[in-house]
């Protein structure tokens, strides 16, 4: 069988969360660089992989894919019986946080990593006020994963971990990169549920190859 070949930057936090699925389940996989700093994106032999021009893409096998969490659920359904179950079916509560992580996380989230972690990188200030809005956003909607994760659920979609749980996996690790990390920290819930996710090792694995700065 051809190798799996993922399309991005080993930075990107959407390529870095379809490698966290990939490694989940065991599956060897080579990352195919695509500089966004180049416009390699908008590159006709890329804009076949992905019309849209973004990272991330996947080929698999004939198959190619994009959309970072449509790959990680046909990974998971695909290789369903290699490595852990992410996908286990009927689940209405796995349906359900599969949506919050993408209408209500990563909407807040996904801003303040650009603001406090990626424009630094680029030689940009922060922009303190986006900072302050979106902060102020997850701090609400990380207080609805406390009370939920208090209610005894040890995982989002209940006592196993899920594809629920991994698709958070990048940008929460990235925020914990940043100064607004104590949002995570000063919630007892969600500090013991992203200690616990974090400490997988097949999340160890991904996390090695994030070409974080020094100090970051």
């Amino acid at each position: 069988m051809a190798p799996i070949k993922l399309y991005g930057m080993a930075l990107s936090a959407n390529v870095v969360r379809v490698a966290a699925v990939l490694n989940e389940k065991g599956l060897d996989f080579e990352i195919v660089d695509v500089d966004l700093r180049t416009g390699a994106h908008k590159h006709p032999d890329f804009i076949a992989l992905n019309p849209f021009g973004q990272i991330p893409a996947l080929q698999d096998g004939d198959e190619v894919l994009y959309e970072s969490r449509a790959i990680n659920r046909h990974i998971a359904t695909k290789y369903k019986s290699q490595g852990p179950d992410l996908v286990p079916t009927p689940s209405a509560k796995l349906e359900t946080w599969l949506e919050v992580e993408s209408h209500h996380f990563y909407p807040a989230v996904s801003p303040l990593v650009f603001e406090l972690l990626i424009k630094p990188m680029l030689g940009s200030a922060p922009d303190a006020a986006v900072v302050d809005k979106h902060a102020a956003d997850l701090a609400k909607v990380l207080d609805v994963y406390e009370a939920h994760l208090a209610k005894g659920n040890k995982y989002l979609a209940g006592d196993a971990y899920t594809l629920a749980d991994a698709n958070h996996l990048s940008y929460m690790f990235m925020l914990s990169k940043t100064s607004k990390a104590e949002l995570v920290a000063s919630r007892p819930h969600v500090k013991a549920w992203w200690d616990d996710i974090s400490a997988r090792p097949a999340w160890l694995k991904t996390v090695a190859s994030v070409p974080l700065p020094p100090g970051a």
